[in-house]
């Protein structure tokens, strides 16, 4: 009973209309604002006076006009409107997200509205969504790469398979000789293999199924062997320490491709005034296993070239068969399956990559 002998000034509204910073407005059934609070005016940067002298729709952003005027017959027949996102223009020109819930009343003509600046939340949806696309266009342009990359290569690879098929053994006589060609033809065929598998893997849909609990000692000797020519040419000193941590879980296609790439590019970069040393150790880490690939060859300004050293085409020696597309490869193959890998080097004093894998508990199991 106290409460109904209240006065009406207790409830008055005009204070929570005043000082809400949501936009408050109540519009009529003709089309103009009747009454609209501080918010509307701040938010559009329009005076009380110019916002109630012309009609809303003048007020909306031209592409959304029609819409807003589909939306707003609902609302007069009687239909509440409940976040609807529109755009208005600001009295400087810029773009300002509405989202407005509206409640008719149609015995008075009035709508009654409340609505939100979504502005910031809609520039970020529009940056996240352009990041999104970058992405996507970044991974079908890689996709081509790697495809034309691995269709290119295999042409040549399968020639030398099925020449090295047709030379007969029998008629050579020197020991070397038999040595250096059966090397040559198991390494084609080891290349070959691997090139297939890998052109397969490219077709297949999704990496995550082909996840699979790898032996890193396992698949380094396996690529190892396939480059074994190159790596007595160069009389290199191979340390593999991995028996710490044994095990990686990851696409073995790409670990292939990362052991390949980085054995490869020690034995390019060698440095021609001591014995190529390569060393290859893992450990555990917090959360998975870092893996260390380290060599002793020319090596290059890391920290001055920090932002471009995982850039496709990037090189950083003049040597003619340089491509700038190993780095790019390794670090694609490792950041797509939730990794990371980082370099230091300097001129002279070798490189040393350090590779993450995550989830070494799965990986242990």
């Amino acid at each position: 009973m106290r409460n109904m002998e209240r006065s009406e000034s207790e409830y008055a509204v005009d204070p929570f209309f005043e000082t809400s910073p949501d936009m408050l407005c109540i519009a009529g059934f003709d089309g103009y604002f009747k009454r609209i609070n501080p918010a509307v005016c701040d938010t559009l940067g329009y005076s009380e006076r110019e916002l109630m002298a012309r009609p809303v729709r003048d007020f909306i952003h031209p592409s959304d006009v029609e819409m807003t005027a589909q939306h707003r017959a609902a609302i007069v027949s009687g239909q509440p409107l409940h976040n609807f996102e529109n755009r208005y223009l600001h009295k400087d020109g810029k773009v300002v997200w509405l989202s407005w819930n509206s409640i008719p009343m149609p015995d008075l003509q009035l709508v009654y509205a409340i609505a939100k600046d979504i502005s910031d939340i809609k520039t970020r949806e529009a940056q996240r969504n352009e990041l999104l696309s970058e992405l996507a266009e970044t991974n079908q342009r890689l996709k081509h790469l790697t495809n034309a990359t691995a269709h290119d290569i295999r042409s040549p690879v399968a020639g030398l398979v099925a020449l090295s098929s047709l030379i007969d053994t029998s008629q050579i006589k020197d020991p070397a000789t038999l040595e250096t060609l059966e090397i040559l033809a198991l390494s084609a065929e080891d290349l070959m293999e691997m090139l297939d598998r890998y052109v397969d893997n490219l077709n297949a849909e999704g990496h995550q199924s082909m996840l699979e609990v790898l032996d890193l000692a396992v698949v380094f000797t396996s690529v190892q062997s396939s480059v074994r020519y190159l790596i007595e040419r160069s009389r290199a000193q191979i340390q593999l320490e991995v028996d710490e941590c044994p095990r990686v879980c990851f696409h073995r296609a790409y670990l292939e491709g990362i052991f390949m790439n980085l054995l490869t590019n020690s034995l390019k970069y060698a440095h021609p005034g001591r014995p190529v040393q390569i060393r290859v150790c893992s450990r555990a880490v917090e959360r998975g296993v870092e893996l260390e690939f380290s060599d002793n060859g020319i090596g290059f300004d890391a920290e001055q070239n920090r932002d471009l050293v995982f850039k496709l085409h990037q090189k950083f020696h003049d040597r003619a068969d340089s491509k700038g597309v190993g780095l790019y490869l390794v670090h694609h193959y490792m950041t797509s399956l939730g990794g990371s890998i980082s370099v230091t080097s300097q001129v002279g004093q070798g490189t040393r990559f350090t590779l993450f894998f995550p989830d070494y508990n799965k990986a242990s199991k």
